[in-house]
């Protein structure tokens, strides 16, 4: 190649990486999921840092967009969007021993009970306040919740603690496996089983909740009062036979590179660890800075390919912790071009869920592994 190819097309200071959040097509995909679940409402959930999005940016977002709640994972999370100035209704779930119950009664933060040693722990740790408390009963899915024999006894020592003025007995809920549709309904009429159960010792929940993105979208049965939209909202579809786009949703990240290095190099040249690539021919590799410990996952290196330009590259060898390596063939290309990983595919890029096929897996993780150093960066058209 010419030594000019060699020389950076002058991008500026571009970080080498980013990841680039499309809150506009954000607030799309949350408006879109809430007019297909009226009259339920609409929690967002936000956990593992709003799938890789950015947790406070992100929470402000749904809510701007007509969201009635936020859902968290855990207790140090709510306290994050309190610290930030978050007053919506914070829904968080799972706990442990240590678990900061006071501090969460004290930020007015809902909690996900599924076991008496959580309801006694928030009963104790409660101080002045009166938290609301949600009864998980677990209806297939093997994680937490109740079991068939110990939901009696929760929902009589819940009852009890919120006759007292403890806590408020706020809803009861559960998780769908998305197994199957068949199992699905298995776990829905499981559900309305539990449901008998609490009438008969007395329990009245105001709210209930059953279904996240999958059941939400396909499941009407399931949405009871409110629907938990997580991965859909980010525009990534839940399903295996329809794309997000098929559902009128917009992915909202777009991760992307500076090339670092261009050179020209003869046929046969070992690329990366292990010499698992050579070049067939005479060719041109790019290096990009982005690894397996930005998100890249290093078993999709041999099937995917990431764009310059609008045009597709493959990835030569092995994803490394830091770099992976593309055959640009007579492309040109230069020191600074963007390269794209991933994006909503308008341009032709690879999208998320390109990315999970090639790894075996969902989208969910394609997004939520994108490491703390890919720099976000938020595009927001609102005044």
């Amino acid at each position: 190649m010419s030594a000019d190819r060699n020389e950076s097309r002058g991008h500026g200071l571009a970080p080498l990486r980013t990841a680039t959040v499309d809150l506009d097509a954000f607030r799309r995909n949350v408006r879109t999921l809430a007019e297909l679940v009226s009259p339920a409402e609409t929690m967002i959930a936000v956990k593992a840092d709003a799938y890789g999005h950015g947790m406070v940016p992100i929470a402000r977002a749904a809510l701007e967009a007509g969201a009635s709640s936020l859902a968290v994972l855990d207790i140090p999370a709510a306290l994050a969007l309190r610290a930030a100035g978050v007053t919506a209704p914070l829904f968080a779930w799972l706990h442990g021993p240590s678990s900061d119950f006071a501090a969460a009664a004290a930020a007015d933060v809902d909690l996900g009970v599924s076991a008496l040693w959580q309801l006694e722990a928030i009963v104790a740790a409660r101080g002045g306040s009166r938290p609301r408390v949600h009864l998980k009963v677990d209806t297939g899915l093997s994680r937490n919740g109740a079991t068939v024999e110990q939901w009696p006894g929760l929902v009589r020592r819940a009852l009890q603690a919120h006759r007292a003025g403890e806590v408020v007995l706020h809803a009861a809920w559960s998780h769908l496996a998305d197994a199957s549709p068949e199992d699905d309904e298995v776990a829905l009429g499981r559900f309305h089983a539990a449901l008998e159960v609490a009438a008969g010792e007395g329990a009245d929940f105001p709210l209930l909740h059953l279904a996240a993105s999958s059941a939400g979208m396909r499941m009407p049965a399931a949405r009871f009062g409110l629907v938990r939209f997580g991965i859909a909202a980010y525009g990534i579809s839940p399903f295996d036979d329809a794309t997000g786009a098929d559902l009128g949703l917009v992915p909202v990240m777009t991760v992307q590179g500076a090339v670092s290095s261009v050179k020209r190099v003869p046929a046969g040249t070992g690329v990366s660890y292990g010499f698992a690539y050579r070049t067939e021919g005479e060719t041109t590799l790019a290096l990009v800075p982005l690894g397996y410990a930005d998100g890249v996952p290093r078993v999709a290196g041999p099937s995917a390919s990431m764009s310059i330009h609008g045009k597709r590259h493959r990835i030569a060898g092995r994803v490394a912790m830091d770099q992976v390596v593309l055959d640009v063939g007579e492309a040109d290309v230069r020191v600074g071009d963007i390269v794209t990983m991933f994006g909503p595919g308008e341009k032709g890029e690879p999208t998320a869920e390109e990315w999970a096929a090639w790894a075996k897996t969902i989208g969910d993780e394609i997004v939520a592994r994108v490491g703390p150093r890919v720099q976000r960066t938020y595009r927001d058209d609102r005044p």
